[in-house]
């Protein structure tokens, strides 16, 4: 007898999930908290209550809508703590002849789940259709283009949904806004503030299952106020096209010391597991320029951020593994320094950056690319270091978004498929952008010395330890001249600060190593 067992994985919480689509009334959905899944990296105790407190409310709204529904627990006897060995078992107990699964946010799970297509439980995989785009659009996209830059897909992505389009036309007459969202902080500024969810029973129970397995993870959920339902997304999608939006354009690259929101949507990690549909959420904020709520800079970047952006990284990811993960075309070696897990630098926008990122379980996108990340590209730290670290401590983080990121445009390590040149910058851009430098040991105006920025000499010690690479890159031209034209006693000075200072940096392996570690102080060495 034909009987589905429904597999419902926690970042696909959507009931227009394809998997749920015409099931037959005698279909069994299942829902797993498994081990394996939660402790593969070191998640942040927060993205491990996201999950948990999600999954169980979308449990109980498929019940409320008759289906009928098997959640495993994390303490419950018979649970195997293996996602594949798991959804067999559930399968078998309830006499279900095959497994049906949307397609899941990693390659690792992806790959698993065929080799189990021709089992005596079959598996049957399903696309998901909650994007724009699906990876054979992708791939049809790609074909034969020598470069697969962003702003042409992004640009036909806008043609082919219609979103900021008049006729055949972008709004406004141009396609990206980018020169007008690029204001640094301003001292005036004042940011909103964000709706607090309450917390009811089963968000509770979740919380404090999470803090009894995994309270030696990063992060405490007593300030936890991430959505866990379609309802409070919905309210957190409504905040921030009222409260954020406007502002969000020019402010979207500035970074504040003491305010780790700003205007950010803080809605990726509603969108990534399924509370927020992506088409929603562009519809509501081409809504909000259509009637004269917000300018067109700051809709078309939030507008691209999700609609090209999100889909580009996800349809390169899955036309590029698994080979793309082991891409290392810079041959970094270096382990991840240790502060990265507790935040003890001196470093003020590092040590802010990654004390957000402690509390929130959320750094917004600068923060990632031009701190946290521009610092590991200088320093030449390992792109699978790099990477478990981002997919651990973000709420936000599934591998397909994280990894071409990461290892794409932080990194560089995928020989410019993403990006056409590093990311990298010196101390000057921080301080352009942010208020960290004023808080901070270091001077960002000076590039050797006791009160040097460390920034700047691992800058110039970046672009001359790789010059091989990337001095015939059109775009590093002017700062590879600049870099000639330097009188040899200056370089010579940088190098040695910057190998110095390499030399004194501590190192972890994984979580925890890093408590046992001192943390870098530059007058040490000095």
């Amino acid at each position: 007898m034909y009987k589905p067992l429904l597999l419902v994985l926690g970042d696909q919480l959507s009931l227009s999930l394809a998997t749920l689509r015409d099931a037959p009334n005698n279909a069994v959905v299942a829902l797993c908290e498994v081990s394996e899944e939660a402790r593969y990296v070191p998640h942040h105790i927060h993205k491990i209550g996201l999950f948990m407190a999600a999954m169980r409310h979308f449990a109980q709204a498929l019940r409320d809508k008759g289906y009928t529904v098997h959640y495993t627990r994390l303490d419950d006897p018979d649970n195997t703590h293996s996602l594949i060995e798991e959804a067999e078992r559930i399968a078998t107990q309830y006499g279900c002849s095959e497994i049906h699964v949307t397609r899941p946010g990693e390659w690792r799970l992806w790959d698993a789940m065929r080799q189990r297509q021709q089992a005596t439980l079959p598996w049957q995989l399903i696309e998901d259709e909650r994007f724009f785009t699906t990876p054979d659009d992708f791939a049809h996209w790609a074909h034969g283009r020598k470069q697969l830059r962003l702003e042409y897909f992004y640009r036909e992505q806008r043609k082919r949904t219609g979103l900021l389009m008049e006729g055949d036309a972008p709004a406004g007459g141009q396609w990206n806004f980018d020169h007008d969202n690029r204001e640094p902080i301003d001292a005036t500024l004042r940011f909103p503030a964000l709706p607090q969810h309450t917390q009811d029973a089963l968000t509770k129970e979740a919380l404090s299952d999470a803090k009894r397995h995994f309270s030696d993870h990063m992060g405490s959920l007593d300030n936890f106020n991430l959505p866990v339902t379609r309802r409070q997304a919905l309210v957190d999608l409504k905040h921030f096209l009222n409260h954020g939006l406007a502002d969000f354009g020019r402010y979207q690259d500035a970074i504040s010391d003491a305010a780790p929101f700003l205007y950010h949507s803080r809605l990726s990690a509603a969108l990534n597991i399924g509370l927020l549909t992506p088409q929603e959420v562009c519809e509501a904020a081409e809504q909000q320029y259509y009637d004269g709520k917000a300018p067109l800079n700051a809709v078309e970047g939030f507008i691209r951020q999700i609609l090209g952006w999100r889909e580009y990284v996800r349809g390169l990811y899955w036309t590029h593994m698994p080979n793309y993960k082991r891409e290392n075309r810079l041959g970094f070696e270096r382990d991840l320094p240790a502060f990265y897990w507790d935040g003890n630098t001196d470093m003020r926008c590092l040590q802010r950056a990654i004390q957000m990122t402690i509390d929130n379980s959320y750094a917004h996108h600068i923060q990632r690319l031009m701190v946290t990340g521009n610092f590991a590209l200088l320093c030449g730290v390992k792109p699978e270091a790099l990477c478990d670290w981002y997919l651990a401590v973000y709420a936000d983080a599934c591998e397909w978004v994280e990894l071409p990121n990461t290892l794409g445009m932080v990194l560089h390590a995928d020989g410019g498929l993403m990006g056409s040149k590093p990311y990298c910058a010196s101390g000057k851009y921080i301080d352009k952008m942010s208020d960290h430098c004023q808080h901070c040991r270091y001077s960002p105006k000076q590039v050797t010395g006791p009160k040097a920025c460390p920034f700047n000499s691992l800058y110039w010690h970046f672009l001359e330890t790789n010059a091989e690479q990337l001095n015939r890159n059109p775009r590093m031209k002017l700062i590879y001249g600049s870099l000639s034209r330097m009188k040899d006693e200056k370089r010579e000075a940088m190098r040695q600060q910057a190998e110095q200072f390499l030399a004194s940096l501590p190192t972890s392996q994984g979580y925890g190593q890093a408590h046992h570690t001192q943390g870098y102080n530059a007058k040490d060495t000095q």
